[in-house]
């Protein structure tokens, strides 16, 4: 599964949980190389800067300190720029207005960490049409 090897954009906090998904998608044999920040903001200037090259896809956990991620759905989902890239939320919150909450900002999945192998492996296949349809900037 890639598109052109464009990066996976991984928005997570938590050192564990990214070591974690970085080991899911090796074992689903994603090449793509992941780019790490740690907290909205942080993503919000990655996208931003004409530099980087453009990701097919992001990991966005929730609960993180200095823009949370729906603080960053807020942002990002209102930016002609960066709405269409596609978000799989990845997060301990059980709480369901979060979920409510990302699929109103128009996230393409909500998973529960910590991140079962099997059900990443079944969303990232069920997103996997779209990469190879999907015509990014």
């Amino acid at each position: 599964m890639k598109v052109a090897n464009k990066p996976l954009l991984l928005i997570e906090d938590d050192q564990v949980d990214a070591m974690t998904i970085r080991r899911a998608l090796r074992e689903i044999h994603v090449v793509n190389p992941v780019v790490h920040v740690e907290n909205g903001e942080d993503a919000l200037e990655y996208l931003r800067n004409p530099a980087n090259e453009r990701p097919c896809i992001i990991l966005l956990d929730l609960n993180m300190p200095v823009m949370n991620g729906i603080e960053f759905l807020n942002v990002a989902k209102h930016d002609d720029a960066l709405r269409r890239y596609p978000v799989i939320v990845l997060t301990t919150s059980d709480e369901q207005q979060d979920k409510v909450n990302s699929f109103n900002l128009g996230v393409a999945g909500y998973m529960a960490k910590p991140v079962d192998y099997r059900q990443f492996v079944e969303v990232m296949r069920s997103i996997d049409l779209y990469w190879t349809i999907s015509e990014l900037p």
